[in-house]
């Protein structure tokens, strides 16, 4: 009788927790937005940019720069199957790069603050592994500049919506969702971040400082749960619910 229960005991608890996993996944996968219903995702990004340089035929001084915040995008999702769907959302970037002067002892800092739309397109299997590709146009509302001379600071300041740069950024992008959620991407910049024919007055003297100063930034980022509909509440009713509530109502 012992050796009965010895062998029994342990193939029961395995059933039942096999059965209380597929219950646990059952219910999550009936929580998760169906297709052809809008819901909201959100995410943030780690960012690790260089820019593409191209100062008066050289393209050294590229230095990586790392911005974990503050990065954030809000997205409509809209899923035509379990396999393919459409994004577009709002969202605010820390956008830069960092340029040490060739042969010299001087290093720049250039950041803008960016509110951007992006759109595009997702394939794979939703809310799970997909990959995904889109456009996007930024509008830089903050721009900042900092010099170093022999690694220290010798000047930095920031304006509102500058001349600066050009007035909007465009950029392509791709990326894909993995395990956990996790979220890698690789962005382009087809606009160059400085406006070339941006002119200032020095000292009564009229300069051109980012002539010749052709960079398009290219980054990497990280982020989690961007495309993962099971981290939030539906935009609007499911399908299901509705037809559900019709045929209550008779």
């Amino acid at each position: 009788m012992k050796t009965i229960l010895l062998y029994t005991i342990p193939v029961i608890m395995l059933y039942a927790n096999d059965h209380s996993l597929l219950a646990q996944e059952s219910a999550a996968m009936e929580s998760l937005p169906s297709s052809g219903s809008w819901y909201f995702t959100s995410g943030s990004e780690w960012i690790f940019s260089t820019p593409i340089l191209d100062v008066n035929g050289s393209d050294k001084g590229s230095i990586v720069r790392f911005a974990p915040v503050f990065n954030a995008m809000g997205l409509a999702n809209y899923d035509l199957s379990s396999h393919v769907g459409l994004f577009g959302g709002l969202s605010v970037r820390n956008l830069g790069f960092i340029y040490d002067v060739p042969d010299s002892e001087f290093r720049y800092k250039y950041r803008t603050y960016n509110a951007g739309i992006p759109v595009g397109f997702k394939v794979g299997r939703m809310h799970k592994a997909l990959f995904f590709a889109g456009y996007e146009i930024e509008l830089p509302f903050n721009y900042k500049e900092k010099r170093f001379a022999n690694e220290r600071k010798e000047d930095k300041f920031n304006v509102w919506l500058s001349d600066r740069t050009e007035p909007f950024f465009q950029s392509v992008f791709i990326g894909f969702q993995g395990p956990g959620s996790s979220v890698l991407s690789v962005r382009y910049y087809l606009t160059n971040f400085h406006n070339t024919d941006y002119k200032e007055t020095v000292d009564g003297v009229e300069t051109m400082p980012y002539a010749g100063l052709n960079s398009n930034i290219l980054y990497v980022s990280l982020s989690f749960g961007l495309f993962d509909g099971s981290r939030t509440i539906p935009m609007m009713p499911q399908r299901n619910e509705e037809i559900r509530d019709v045929h209550t109502a008779r």
